[in-house]
């Protein structure tokens, strides 16, 4: 049955939210069928597709997201609670790249939130309160801005750091990054994993995507930026110039 669980043993294996399980489970069910209507390769095709779905359902398991470590279940495979939105509504961003600084170096900037804007170009500011509690301020159409404030669930240290936005917040969203070692000692892979609801629901999401403007790639320019600030101390400036931090 799907539902919520405790972190069990069985459960730490599980890295697909309850929502996320059904809509595998329908669309599974769906290519599955369209498999079987249709003759030769194409139809094995969407059997196979169909089938990795109806896995990724029943099983409650992504390889992808246990690869990167990340998912959308209450608890994660270490048994701590996952700062992820479970929300249809919600858009789920991940990525990773490797940066060649040690893994104490990458979580100390990132871990003062501050320092978030030098690289994320969507940021206005983020202002800390306390020691888990700050007030973001993002960049919004027209010229305005939106804020909120969000306070960190998970904190260990050169390690990984998790986010959420407080309950009262007009934005909602959460964020979960880890610092990996890398392997041979090529620095630290750097995984990162955004959820928040968008404004306008996915089809503005996907609409975005036509403008060439998607969140997924806005993410990914983000952690690149944060690559080249970290290794050489510098981040292109939007007209196209570096600029030494």
């Amino acid at each position: 049955m799907i539902g919520h669980e405790a972190p069990t043993a069985r459960s730490q294996w599980r890295n697909v939210g309850r929502v996320e399980r059904w809509a595998s489970l329908l669309g599974g069910t769906l290519l599955a069928v369209s498999g079987v209507r249709r003759p030769g390769l194409s139809g094995m095709v969407f059997l196979a597709a169909g089938g990795g779905l109806i896995y990724r359902g029943a099983t409650g398991h992504c390889p992808l997201y246990g690869q990167l470590g990340v998912g959308t279940t209450s608890h994660l495979a270490d048994g701590q609670p996952n700062p992820m939105l479970e929300t249809p509504r919600a858009a789920h961003l991940v990525t990773a790249m490797t940066i060649r600084k040690s893994p104490e170096e990458l979580y100390a900037f990132w871990r003062n939130f501050e320092n978030l804007p030098t690289f994320m170009h969507h940021l206005k500011s983020v202002t800390v309160l306390g020691e888990r509690l700050s007030h973001w301020v993002a960049k919004a159409p027209f010229g305005a801005s939106v804020g909120w404030d969000a306070e960190i669930i998970a904190d260990e240290p050169n390690r990984r750091i998790a986010w959420r936005s407080t309950a009262d917040a007009d934005v909602v969203n959460a964020g979960d990054v880890r610092f990996v070692p890398a392997p041979a000692g090529r620095g630290t892979e750097v995984r990162v994993h955004i959820d928040y609801v968008p404004p306008g629901g996915k089809l503005a999401v996907a609409v975005a995507r036509l403008f060439g403007e998607a969140p997924d790639q806005r993410v990914r320019e983000d952690l690149r930026r944060f690559k080249q600030m970290m290794e050489a101390g510098e981040v292109p400036t939007t007209a196209g110039q570096p600029t030494c931090r």
